[in-house]
């Protein structure tokens, strides 16, 4: 069975985990609507992708107004 020969340091144990730290987000902005946008993905809110509609935005529909 694998057991360490001696004891890892903190400093050693900080020095390996160094570079495991998450990164922020890089949004850009949306060429269409000017909403922030992560990188290579459709714009939420207008549907658009490098200057071209690829999902056409239906408006929001109240259920509880349709319900009754």
């Amino acid at each position: 069975m694998a057991v360490p020969k001696s004891k890892i340091t903190r400093s050693k144990r900080g020095m390996r985990r160094a570079h495991l730290a998450l990164k922020g987000a890089n949004p850009n902005e949306c060429s269409n609507c000017g909403e922030l946008v992560r990188p290579h993905h459709v714009c939420g809110a207008c549907g658009h992708y490098s200057d071209r509609e690829v999902v056409t935005m239906v408006e929001e529909i109240d259920l509880d107004e349709d319900a009754a």
